[in-house]
């Protein structure tokens, strides 16, 4: 056709930053393929992928602003809808002041330039201590441990897959996710390759996921109980000799009190509690330490626990004492175009900055957790929340005990949401104010690229125009900054001030770019740590720049005032000893943990068409001998109760779970009124977050306990 075009993109749909290779009809897709000469993909796509022009021109997509008006929400002008968020926010940040306003961040923020570059100064502007995001339920263990060890909450090792010979892998199943906090585009063929090099991989989960199906070795482990497994590994590290930092050496610190935490983890102790017979913990240590190339992994599944953060230190503590950290093949620090890099000192890393009003509890890299959210709102009092902002986020299905979420957000003052749809959170919204879709912004992977398993960088220019009289993303964040300021000043002038401060950063004099993102990237490019990377740089490469295998970065990536990876730090011990006392508590109920799939990416993909069609796959899934305990049967409706709620769920009986514990997919239950969203509610499924407890955090990070939740079910009958 004389119209037919072909663009490039990189997939906003999930952390793996595909290639995609766009086949349009004037302004519109109609068909979409893995990118054959991406430098990084090569040609992969999941299912989410293929389907990017159903997303993007889902019907239910809102393309101007919404206003209610007498409990209807209504379109409006783009003026008139600012106007009615000023009238809503100054009056409550005059009169109550910064603190009375949370602002709550979901998960696709990281999937946009807006998100990377706009959201820090909407944050400075509110000046609240009531930030929130999706963070706290699904990776701030990750975040603090990393902080502590190397003295960043960002600098986070991720597995070598390409070179590694041996891989441990705990609570992650990229054969579903396409992986997360390691960033591997097609992430089951390169597991793959491991075994076509004659490696090996292990997989360490409650259920036989499908990466637990092509692993080499799959152990059932009860949900929650990583930290005793991983101690007995590091205890064994020890009481055999095993410990060898090799190139680590002058580089760490805190090796004697991590011997001393772990002496009373013996694998025989921790054996019964975690369910791997303590002798396979044992020849994990030394088939580790043995190994010339090996690394431990470990994702949402080890952070959405009770010790989520001892967890996800003691992954990395067994990458420092068998000297795999920082060496090909083991983990190792990606270095993203658009960084610099260190100097190997730093300020370090801290929590609890300040508190939450209501609970007391920490700050964590400048937020509080959401589990936290409704008691700020509904708590009387100075400061009291009465004001809410959401950015890209559905807190009402994705945070624990969401249905007191639910009914919070309905006593709100005011509240506003930058948002694409009408869910079950902006459904209480009194203003929505929808983005451009992806085909008219551009697309940089600001934080997936400094995750990345191979140093790469690829930018998307826009598409297609933008809507006449249609703002840009980033336009819209710093118009709602301004609202939040109270200053007098345009959206063009906060662009300018942005650019002004990143330039004299960077010690340059101008910028290239057609957008207020696109100048503000290519600084960063300019001043990173690779030579004549710039915007147009990539402008000219469509299919991404390869900037080679990861590099030793130790010491100069650490920012510890030390200089050098920290072991020990403030509340180990402590949280040590309450996994100690907690080695002999009961384990005889049943428990729900959450799970993945592939065409779905937690509450933001079931509107399209081609990802809900099928089986239902919103079941829970229980163990035969379980089922027949409590004279269950496949397809049987069962009432499951927790501390925090109940609901019926349709069950499905397989063997792919442990016995004792049950499973239920996370971003489901969808179809409730005030919704416009057809298709998802026509595949609603169920909130498994109705079960999950906001009054239960791990301590060190106040990130949520999703997984390990104890329940009580029963037949439904009639």
């Amino acid at each position: 056709m004389a119209d037919s075009r072909t663009a490039y993109r990189t997939c906003p749909f999930c952390e793996a930053a595909c290639g995609l290779e766009l086949t349009l009809d004037r302004d519109r897709v109609t068909a979409a393929r893995g990118d054959r000469e991406h430098v990084f993909s090569h040609g992969f796509v999941c299912p989410k992928g293929a389907t990017f022009g159903q997303a993007n021109d889902d019907p239910d997509r809102l393309r101007r602003p919404l206003v209610k008006r007498g409990g209807q929400h209504v379109e409006v002008e783009w003026d008139e809808a600012f106007a009615e968020v000023a009238r809503g926010l100054r009056p409550i940040l005059d009169t109550y002041g910064p603190h009375a306003v949370a602002l709550y961040l979901g998960n696709p923020n990281v999937h946009t330039m807006a998100g990377g570059l706009y959201v820090t100064p909407l944050v400075k502007a509110l000046g609240t201590r009531n930030v929130f995001s999706a963070s706290t339920v699904d990776q701030m263990p990750k975040h603090v441990s990393s902080g502590y060890l190397f003295g960043s909450p960002l600098t986070i090792p991720v597995p070598d897959l390409d070179r590694t010979d041996l891989l441990l892998m705990l609570g992650a199943n990229p054969w579903e996710s396409n992986g997360s906090l390691a960033t591997a585009a097609d992430f089951p063929g390169r597991l793959k390759a491991i075994q076509q090099r004659g490696g090996r991989f292990v997989v360490v989960d409650p259920r036989r996921t499908r990466t637990a199906a092509h692993a080499d070795e799959h152990l059932f482990i009860r949900p929650g109980t990583d930290a005793y497994l991983l101690f007995g590994i590091v205890h064994t590290l020890f009481a055999d000799g095993l410990v060898a930092l090799g190139h680590l050496e002058p580089y760490v610190t805190g090796v004697d009190a991590v011997a001393e935490l772990a002496a009373g983890f013996a694998p025989d102790r921790v054996s019964t509690a975690c369910g791997v017979p303590a002798e396979r913990i044992r020849s994990l240590a030394h088939e580790l330490a043995a190994a010339e190339r090996a690394a431990v992994y470990g994702r949402i599944g080890t952070c959405t626990v009770e010790f989520g953060t001892l967890t996800s230190w003691l992954v990395d503590v067994i990458n420092v004492l068998t000297g795999h950290l920082d060496r090909a093949g083991g983990v190792m620090f990606p270095l993203a175009a658009h960084l610099s890099k260190g100097r190997g000192t730093g300020k370090g890393f801290r929590v609890g900055r300040w508190r939450s009003r209501v609970r007391g509890l920490p700050e964590v890299k400048g937020e509080l957790p959401v589990a936290t959210l409704a008691d700020e709102i509904e708590t009387p009092g100075a400061e009291q929340v009465r004001a809410f902002i959401t950015v890209a986020g559905n807190p009402v299905l994705s945070t624990p005990n969401s249905g007191r979420l639910d009914r919070a957000l309905a006593g709100l003052s005011f509240m506003v949401s930058v948002d694409p749809y009408l869910n079950e959170t902006t459904r209480h919204a009194d203003v929505v104010l929808p983005p451009p879709d992806a085909l008219r912004k551009g697309h940089y992977d600001f934080s997936f690229l400094a995750l990345a398993v191979r140093n790469f960088a690829a930018y998307s220019p826009p598409v297609v125009a933008a809507e006449p009289g249609s703002p840009d993303e980033c336009d819209i964040l710093a118009h709602l900054a301004l609202i939040a300021s109270g200053r007098p000043g345009t959206v063009t002038e906060v662009h300018e001030l942005m650019l002004a401060q990143a330039l004299d950063r960077a010690g340059l004099s101008e910028a290239s770019g057609s957008s207020p993102a696109e100048r503000l990237l290519d600084v960063a490019l300019r001043a990173g740590a690779y030579e004549g990377m710039s915007l147009d740089r990539l402008l000219a490469n469509p299919h991404g720049v390869d900037l080679g295998p990861l590099q030793p970065r130790i010491p100069e990536v650490l920012r510890t005032p030390s200089g050098r990876i920290e072991l020990a730090f403030d509340g180990l011990t402590a949280e040590t000893d309450r996994l100690r006392a907690a080695l002999d508590r009961p384990r005889d109920g049943l428990v729900l943990i959450g799970r993945r799939h592939l065409r779905s990416n937690n509450s933001w993909m079931h509107n399209v068409p081609a990802l809900v069609k099928g089986r239902d796959r919103c079941t829970l899934q229980i163990h035969p001998a379980d089922a027949d305990r409590l004279d269950l049967r496949d397809g049987d409706d069962a009432q499951v109760t927790s501390r925090a709620g109940g609901l019926a769920a349709r069950v499905e009986v397989t063997d792919t779970v442990m016995p004792g514990v049950v499973s239920l997919p996370h971003g489901w239950g969808h179809g409730v009124p005030g919704t416009r969203m057809a298709v998802a509610a026509d595949h609603p499924g169920v909130n498994s977050n109705i079960l999950t407890d906001e009054t239960t955090v791990d301590p060190l990070s106040g990130n949520s306990v999703l997984n390990g939740i104890p329940v009580e079910i029963k037949a439904l009958t009639g």
